[in-house]
């Protein structure tokens, strides 16, 4: 079964995956398929799809799943590794946030590329161990009617972090976990 999210972080894994037709095999190998059928499908040649299906294959970005006999040759069903492709920000560079403040988008911006490659890296340490990684994740949609309320929000949020983090720390503990809170506009949908 294929994983949820697959976090790219190295360059050449990276460059085998830019390229249109190579998103657009991806996108078409969520159930597996063949260079014959993918060809087909995107209206290229079966050799073309089969050199970027070997590419794909060396990122590690699809994978084997049958080999058929089919007409004198073995035809090869591969499928994507992951449903979602996400690319780690140290792929192309750091982000830092330096001397942002807590309002910053780049503050934002790069606690959470921080985030994504931590996680990304624990989950590929625990899978090698086949152990689970526990984490959680919370979230909410909050409308504020002021600006001002944005700031009185995230006071009130880090008082409240604060108040739990010294209640539940243990300096002895095994087991330290990073908390993040953050929050940005609300993606407006197509229609809106």
């Amino acid at each position: 079964m294929p994983a949820g999210i697959d976090v790219v972080s190295e360059h050449d894994r990276l460059r085998g995956a830019l390229g249109q037709l190579r998103r657009r095999i991806l996108a078409g190998l969520h159930e597996p398929g063949s260079a014959t059928t993918l060809a087909a499908e995107l209206g290229e040649t079966r050799q073309r799809v089969n050199y970027h299906l070997r590419e794909l294959e060396k990122a590690g970005l699809v994978e084997v799943v049958e080999l058929r006999q089919r007409r004198g040759r073995t035809e090869r069903l591969m499928r994507a590794t992951a449903r979602t492709v996400v690319v780690a920000p140290a792929v192309v560079g750091d982000l830092a946030a330096e001397t942002q403040d807590r309002f910053a988008a780049d503050a934002l911006l790069a606690v959470s590329a921080r985030m994504l490659r931590d996680v990304a890296a624990m989950r590929e340490r625990a899978g090698a161990a086949n152990k689970r990684l526990i984490t959680f994740t919370l979230e909410a949609d909050v409308g504020f009617e002021r600006p001002a309320d944005i700031e009185r929000f995230a006071t009130r949020l880090g008082e409240a972090l604060a108040e739990l983090a010294a209640e539940f720390d243990s300096p002895a503990a095994r087991r330290r976990y990073r908390i993040v809170a953050g929050g940005h506009p609300t993606m407006p949908s197509e229609s809106e």
